[in-house]
């Protein structure tokens, strides 16, 4: 007696969470409503609330920020190392090539 896997849409998942952390309705009330699992309740609550702390963070936009300096360098690097590399091929006699 198999039972297919259920996938739920974002939508969905955002629902349920936000009916549980709104505490209208029991952990009972929710889980019957929706027919989902009452652990699969909790989870979708807990990544919801941790989402939305990470929202109000500043950390990713430092991330970013530190990510596009570190992105810059590189590419600079990389100029650098093909300007030498040209100049190297040409006074070898190896850009003819």
């Amino acid at each position: 007696m198999s039972k297919n896997r259920r996938s739920h849409s974002a939508a969905f998942k955002a629902k349920v969470a936000l009916a549980a952390i709104k505490e209208e309705l029991t952990q009972a009330q929710i889980t019957s409503r929706y027919e989902v699992h009452t652990t699969q309740v909790r989870q979708w609550k807990s990544q919801a609330l941790s989402a939305i702390e990470a929202g109000f963070s500043r950390k990713r936009e430092r991330e970013k920020k530190d990510q596009s300096e570190h992105m810059a360098s590189l590419y600079e690097q990389i100029g650098r190392l093909q300007m030498q590399l040209d100049w190297m091929k040409k006074k070898s006699g190896l850009d003819d090539c």
